[in-house]
């Protein structure tokens, strides 16, 4: 399967989750109800990825595939909240849950409970770490070590970097930032000179940066987690200082902020993330383990890669204000499974 071959808005994604329901040769899960507890809801990544979820399951139930695909989200990034929202899903008798963790190992516990209950568990993004539970994501260390071998690639004497991460506490932002470290092992001529918590959004990261910059010295590069590139960008030319390489994190602003810097001066940088379609395999996974399917406990998808020569097609598929995206229907998930196994 190749992840850049759907780049799909809302209408196209419903239409690929009515594909292919009759190809599953297992037990039927037409009553079966499925229920996605998400932690955080705060930019245009998690938005699109309830978008995805929301269309995909929602057009599964429509078809009978499965009784209900109902999606909450915590009111706070709290991982006892989300914990108490599991429970919940375990009193109403959902069958299978799945699951964006706000922590890889303080929601253990109550997966735990689910897990004994009966309910599958399918974590993706955020994933956890109990062992009951199937997790589903990037290589999310490979990302953040490839935003370093690209800097690498563009600046050989290497430079100051900023480093951008994402919400504390967040498997994804603790891996990611291990990616990162190590690329610059990796790569001695590069220094990370500043660090700040840019929770994955535009604002947060703005202000963050702006925060740090009178600090410090020239920035080479800028290596981020998503959702903080234009932040980023905004900070910098606020404050007048050279614009560093900002690796970039498939946002519809932050690409349409690259593609008019390219036009005006040559600019160039690479911009990749993990695809908030996810969402959609996380529940085809969900729907084929309640059917019957023997599916290993850890899968990993490719990030989704924008670079200069295919940023005018990806923008142009991206909604303004959304996230660069590809939907997975369930053949995908089984190709995905069987490449697992």
């Amino acid at each position: 399967m190749t992840i850049s071959r759907k780049m799909l808005g809302a209408a196209a994604i419903a239409m690929t989750a009515t594909a292919g329901y009759a190809a599953s040769h297992l037990g039927d899960t037409s009553d079966k109800r499925i229920a996605l507890s998400n932690n955080y809801a705060g930019n245009s990544w998690r938005q699109a990825m309830l978008q995805t979820f929301e269309d995909v399951a929602g057009a599964a139930a429509e078809a009978g595939v499965v009784a209900a695909a109902d999606a909450f989200t915590t009111s706070e990034n709290q991982a006892t909240e989300q914990a108490a929202q599991i429970q919940n899903m375990i009193l109403q008798g959902y069958d299978a849950i799945v699951l964006n963790a706000a922590s890889p190992t303080a929601l253990n516990g109550a997966v735990r409970e689910a897990c004994d209950a009966g309910i599958t568990v399918v974590s993706f993004d955020g994933v956890v770490t109990e062992p009951c539970a199937w997790r589903i994501a990037v290589d999310f260390r490979q990302m953040g070590r490839e935003q370093v071998e690209y800097l690498a690639s563009r600046l050989p004497d290497g430079g100051n970097l900023l480093e951008i991460r994402g919400l504390a506490g967040v498997f994804v932002d603790d891996e990611i930032h291990a990616g990162i470290a190590a690329g610059v092992e990796d790569n001695p001529q590069f220094e990370i000179v500043g660090s700040v918590h840019g929770d994955w959004a535009q604002d947060v990261a703005q202000k963050a940066v702006a925060g740090i910059l009178p600090s410090l010295p020239e920035i080479a590069g800028v290596v981020t987690q998503g959702g903080d590139g234009y932040g980023a960008a905004q900070a910098f030319r606020a404050a007048g200082r050279d614009m560093p390489i900002i690796v970039l994190g498939n946002r519809q602003d932050e690409m349409a902020w690259w593609a008019e810097q390219r036009d005006a001066n040559g600019y160039e940088t690479l911009s990749l993330s993990i695809a908030p379609g996810v969402a959609s395999l996380a529940f085809w996974v969900a729907q084929q383990v309640l059917a019957g399917e023997e599916v290993p406990k850890d899968l990993t998808v490719p990030f989704l890669t924008v670079t200069q020569d295919n940023l005018d097609e990806v923008l142009a598929s991206t909604p303004e204000g959304s996230v660069a995206n590809v939907s997975y229907s369930l053949e995908d998930a089984q190709a995905v499974i069987a490449e697992a196994k």
